[in-house]
């Protein structure tokens, strides 16, 4: 069984799920969200894969509501677009789902950044940012700590069994030279 330090250190890095970038609430009037781009990043669709990769887990989380689909095609050359579908509260006029209020914004993702993609997002849907708090913020902080110390202890362990493998290289290189002198 896993040392429950280790799992326990795992849950928090759930952490990053809700916090980042990405971590926003939408409006009621956003019902959809796609994505369509390549699956391989070349030709500008690194940006748009990110986005898709850091944020949209985290506009997930806080709009699990929210329908999100991604389309990853082929096409290195296609667009990579994301369309927001808003809807209106229906009226009677109109049945539910028939798109008569529906409005659709769609976004070219194509050769730009993760963050110019999610800034220009949350400025189409006026999605507010969520903040940390107190509590989480120190989680984090501890986090980022024992990360440092993390990775020192991996350069110290590393140190150690190259000095141990050297040392054992030695032992078998004397042992070889002995054994060529006996025979």
């Amino acid at each position: 069984m896993v040392n429950i330090a280790k799992r326990v250190r795992h849950v928090k890095a759930l952490l990053s799920v809700r916090l980042g970038p990405g971590a926003a609430i939408l409006p009621k009037d956003v019902k959809r969200i796609h994505l369509d781009f390549a699956a391989k990043f070349n030709d500008g669709h690194l940006g748009p894969r990110r986005f898709f990769q850091h944020c949209l887990p985290r506009l997930k989380y806080h709009n699990p509501g929210v329908s999100m689909t991604v389309n990853r095609t082929t096409d290195q050359a296609g667009p990579a677009t994301m369309t927001v579908f808003f809807g209106s509260a229906p009226t009677s006029a109109a049945p539910a789902g028939s798109g008569v209020n529906e409005r659709v914004q769609v976004v070219d993702m194509k050769h730009r950044q993760e963050p110019e993609i999610l800034q220009r997002f949350l400025d189409i849907t006026k999605a507010v940012p969520v903040a940390a708090t107190e509590e989480e913020e120190l989680e984090l902080r501890a986090m980022r700590e024992e990360s440092a110390r993390s990775e020192v202890d991996k350069e110290r362990n590393r140190l150690f069994l190259e000095e141990k493998r050297r040392q054992a290289a030695l032992l078998a290189q004397a042992k070889a030279s002995v054994n060529a002198s006996l025979a």
